[in-house]
């Protein structure tokens, strides 16, 4: 196979001249954006639930919180919400419930510093599309049934997710690859590139491996524009010597797509080689990281917005894919 890339040297390399370089100017964010009249208050309603007693608590509560009973909670799906009360008030004196409910208040004691991440990434995304409407945002504690629940009204943040990646609570049906991204520092760029999929209009009906990397170019183009100041890896979900790694061997990763004519192909099986999850792109190399067509579609975007000078609204507005990918100029930087 041609241009099989050797990351786990490169991996060795980066780490050692990483630790050289010299610290970069912090990053600071756009004060005006910052003036944006946006409020959130999150409310941590693992408190609330945890703490009633009662199935009439429960009831009381699915009324003081309607949607969130019936789109998280799902109460139509049960025959009376007196049995899903029940149901909840079982499953809340369950000891490793309550164990991981515990965990989780030693671990977010409060939510004060998510809450101004948050806050300012709505702060931006309310910048670039006036009409976005500041959702209500939840934490929870789901017993690991639901990490993150977003739609255009509600946010729900399962902490229970989110506990360190050492905790002895993990999530069960998560392979080690993805659970590493479970981590607070990922909360918000998650948050914001899902939200992303409200204004990404690609059209994914052109069904070729260079849309769907385009369609996710764009998606992490977002979240970069919306929280300017957070690191690749943590919008992407590499390590940072995985992205230092992909930069590294950026020629050869472009030099196998093209030279295997992967760019145009629409298999779904072939497509998802390239940008579905997994623990390392094997058709590239071992030491390749997973999903690095999303990567390379993400590098693709930046070009294209900076040589056309497109604004963000522009951009996700366009759905052509070829259209970005033949005017992005796209080289990989030798």
């Amino acid at each position: 196979m041609k241009n099989r890339i050797l990351l786990s040297a490169i991996l060795s390399l980066v780490t050692i001249f990483s630790s050289c370089k010299k610290e970069t100017e912090e990053c600071q964010l756009d004060e005006d954006i910052l003036n944006t009249d946006v409020e959130l208050k999150i409310v941590r309603l693992e408190s609330d639930f945890f703490s009633a007693k009662t199935s009439e608590e429960f009831t009381y509560l699915f009324e003081n919180h309607p949607y969130f009973a019936e789109k998280y909670l799902l109460t139509s799906t049960y025959p009376s919400k007196e049995d899903l009360a029940a149901e909840l008030l079982a499953t809340h004196q369950d000891t490793l419930m309550r164990e991981l409910y515990d965990e989780v208040i030693i671990h977010y004691p409060d939510v004060m510093g998510l809450e101004k991440d948050l806050s300012n990434a709505f702060k931006y995304i309310k910048h670039y599309f006036p009409e976005f409407k500041v959702p209500k945002v939840y934490t929870f504690v789901s017993g690991f049934s639901s990490d993150l629940y977003i739609d255009e009204e509600m946010i729900v943040i399962g902490l229970d997710y989110f506990l360190p990646a050492d905790h002895r609570f993990q999530a069960p049906d998560l392979p080690d690859y993805i659970a590493k991204r479970y981590e607070a520092k990922y909360i918000v760029p998650m948050i914001v590139t899902a939200i992303s999929s409200v204004y990404n209009k690609t059209d994914l009906k052109q069904n070729s491996l260079v849309a769907e990397m385009i369609y996710y170019g764009k998606a992490y183009h977002f979240t970069k524009a919306i929280l300017p100041c957070t690191p690749d890896e943590y919008i992407i979900g590499y390590s940072s010597e995985e992205v230092a790694a992909c930069f590294d061997n950026e020629v050869m990763i472009w030099s196998y797509f093209v030279e295997n004519d992967l760019l145009f192909e629409t298999n779904p099986f072939e497509i998802r080689k390239y940008t579905g999850e997994a623990p390392s792109t094997v058709e590239i190399s071992p030491d390749a990281p997973g999903r690095v067509g999303r990567w390379l579609g993400w590098n693709i975007v930046d070009d294209y917005q900076f040589n056309k000078d497109v604004p963000l609204t522009e951009l996700m507005e366009e759905s052509d894919t070829e259209k970005i990918f033949k005017l992005s100029g796209y080289k990989p930087r030798p």
